[in-house]
Parts: C-alpha cells; structure tokens; sequence
C-alpha cells in the first residue's frame, strides 16, 4: 500500500492539513474494494481528486474510468447519457447509443454532483447500486453492468432528504463510506502552500519571474475565508502572475485582487437569524398583544364600576393591583399619582378623570342586568377584530401568493395543514 505521501506527488496534491491526510488515508484503505463512496466538501476543495486515487489502486485499474458531470447535462437526456437509448426512443434518436453504465463495465464511474439529479434518475441508480441492472431508454430488456460508483456534491444531503430533492435510499447506498474533505480556510497552513506552487506554475507557462508575497500579504492571503477554495486561490494567482509588473506583492496590491475583504474574514456573529429565532420572536410578539388585550379590558372593567360606584375610594382598594400597574411605569405616571400622595396626609388625592358616556333617557340601565354585561361585550367585540385580522392576514398572504398554500403558510409561519383548517373554517 503506497504511503499518503507518495499518493500526494502522485496526484499532485498539495499540503499537511491533518483533515486532508485523513481524507486521503481513507481513500487508500477503501479502494482495493468494490464498495460504493461519497466525497463531500464545498464547491472548489478537490473532490475530483479522491475517484481518481481510489480507482487507480482498486483492481479496476486497467479499466476505463469515467467522469460524468451530472449538473451539466439537462434533465431530458441525462437517462440517455447514463444508460443509453434504443433507435427511436425520441425523437432525434436516429441510431442505439451506449450509455456511460454501459461502455465503463468494468471500470469506475465518477458522479460529480451527484445531488443534482432528477428524481427519476435517481430512481434508475439504485437500481443499479441494488443489482447491477439497467434498463435503456425505449428498452424493456435489462442489461447487466459491473461498475464502481464514486460520487460527490457540494449539496447538504441531509437538507435535500428533508426537502424531497433526494431519495434517502440512494444516499444510503451510496455513502457506504463518506469522505468529506475539508475547505480551504480550515487548512490555513497549506494556503501559502498552495499559492506558491500555482505561482511557480504560471512563472513556467507564461515565462516570467515568479511572483513572491511580503508579509502581510502573507497574513492577508490565509485570514481570507476563501468562498471558492482551491479554484478562487489558483484564479488569484494566475491573475496576480499576468497583471503585476512588480512581482513582490504587498498586502495592498492582493487586496485589490481579493473581493470584499471585511466581509470576507472570519466572522463570530451570523449574518443570518434561525428560523427558530423567528418563531420565538413570533410567539413573543403574541404574548405582548394578548397581555395587552387583557390590560385594557381590566381597565374598561374599571372604569365601568367607577362609573356606576359612588364609592371611589373603595373602587380603588379593590382594584389596587391594577391601578399601581398603569402608575409603574414612570413615562406614563401622571403628577397626581395616587401611589405617592398615600404617605402625604396633608394633601388630597384627586380623583382619576373618568369620561362620562351620555346614556339617553329613554334607555335606562336595568337594575337587574349583569353589571358586567358592558365589559363581556367589550371582550367579545376584541376576540372579533383578532379574528377579523387573522383572516385579513391569512386572504392576503394567499393572494400575495397567487392562492399558493404553501408559501403562504411559511410566510405566515404555521403548517400548509394548519392553514388548510383555517381556510375551511373561515369559508376563504
């Protein structure tokens, strides 16, 4: 078994990250077998690098090994360009074709980006990963196919599952072993590294000196957080290589070449909230309007007894609690606050100015009505507008949405299930 170095001169992989030297050492054990593997990492660390190690130290190496972009073939031929198609399956299809299953029997296939297959593409693969089989496009007759399939992509596998862009099964079967090689700036000793060598490589292609960084460009080029890892590092590079007259680069002349370097650098705060966080924000939001809510019908609760109640003072007592809330809070206490006038003897306390509501004559109060009637409708008519907004709210997400459910529901933030209920309930 060759030794992790000597498969970095071999393939020409550049640096000592212990995350990559692990990457790699698995590579190595895994390829003597025929087991499926899945390279992760973001777009840009590498990944083509891993199938190619893995197929030329598995016994398939004298075979044909494939590479095969799944993202750049359009969803109506990829069947075709993966299996193959009979004469006349569609249209344009003038003659049989073998597809890439079919011409690497024997060898090793690569699927990079993997995660950007069609469903029903997916569908076809696992059954390939299941039994060997596949069926042509316009073909009822299975053929059988001995292939190693290595995949990779960039996608968040676990949110695809979640979000039905991926079947579960297939990532199953194909991440019998899963290698995730690390991004570019969580190998901040290699990226000098890295620059070196394209540097050198571009001073031979393009024969000109080789272009040196000073210090501080040094700093600045390994604090950059790198969004497009490898490739943006090799691009800077040739750039830099081509443009600059003065070949020592100074921290000023990188940073021209470096887009949006604030933003750039490593960051603690995240730029964006959870959706959890909106939802507590949410349900705080709602606690603040109920409590509200119910502050104001305790005060039109209090003010009806005031009006119907000679006894002010007693009024008052009864209702102690709610009367040092409202002179709590210091931008809304009036000069005359009864809570602070108690321990002067010598001053009077005036009564709270109460608006008088004019009852016509001929509309008496019956002695016998429930003295509370006044505050229960009060409280009803408020339940009403809250419905009333709530149906508002509801009528115009879903016309903002074209009568879309469910990017209503998840502008409102409820379940496409909970808004169903509501629409029958409110008859929308």
């Amino acid at each position: 078994m060759e030794s992790i170095q000597a498969i970095k001169q071999r393939f020409g992989i550049i640096g000592n990250d212990p995350k990559l030297n692990r990457s790699i050492q698995k590579a190595i054990q895994v390829a003597p077998t025929d087991i499926s593997v899945l390279v992760t990492g973001e777009s840009g660390v590498g990944k083509e690098s891993i199938p190619k190690i893995i197929h030329a130290l598995s016994h398939r190496k004298h075979n044909k090994y494939i590479a095969v972009n799944c993202g750049a073939i359009p969803e109506g031929t990829i069947d075709s360009e993966l299996f193959g198609h009979e004469k006349g399956a569609f249209t344009g299809a003038t003659a049989t074709r073998s597809g890439y299953f079919e011409v690497a029997d024997g060898g090793t296939i690569f699927l990079d980006e993997v995660g950007e297959l069609p469903l029903p593409t997916q569908v076809r693969l696992l059954r390939v990963l299941e039994s060997g089989e596949f069926f042509k496009v316009g073909s009822s007759k299975p053929q059988k196919t001995d292939v190693r399939i290595v995949a990779a992509t960039n996608v968040n596998m676990a949110k695809a599952i979640e979000e039905g862009k991926f079947r579960e099964d297939l990532y199953y079967r194909l991440s019998t072993v899963e290698i995730m090689l690390p991004p570019l700036r969580e190998r901040k000793e290699d990226i000098h590294l890295l620059f070196r060598k394209f540097a050198s490589d571009f001073a031979q292609k393009y024969k000109m000196p080789t272009i040196r960084l000073d210090e501080g460009a040094k700093q600045l080029l390994q604090n950059y957080r790198w969004g497009g890892n490898i490739r943006q590092l090799r691009n800077v590079a040739e750039q830099i290589s081509v443009l600059e007259q003065n070949r020592e680069i100074s921290y000023n002349t990188l940073k021209e070449y470096l887009q949006d370097v604030g933003s750039n650098l490593p960051a603690i705060i995240p730029s964006q909230k959870n959706k959890s966080d909106f939802a507590n924000e949410r349900e705080l939001l709602y606690k603040v309007l109920f409590d509200m809510q119910r502050d104001l019908n305790d005060l039109k609760k209090l003010t009806f007894e005031l009006m119907n109640n000679p006894n002010t003072n007693k009024v008052q007592e009864q209702h102690a609690g709610l009367i040092n809330k409202i002179y709590s809070n210091p931008e809304t206490q009036p000069v005359n606050n009864p809570a602070t006038l108690v321990e002067e003897p010598n001053k009077t306390i005036e009564k709270p100015t109460v608006e008088v509501i004019n009852i016509p004559a001929n509309e008496p109060i019956s002695k016998n009505e429930d003295k509370y009637s006044f505050v229960e409708d009060i409280e009803e008519e408020e339940n009403l507008s809250i419905q009333e907004k709530e149906i508002e709210l509801i009528r115009k997400s879903l016309e903002k949405h074209k009568g879309k459910r469910k990017y209503a529901a998840k502008e409102l933030g409820i379940s496409e299930r909970t808004l169903y209920r509501k629409i029958k309930q409110f008859n929308l």
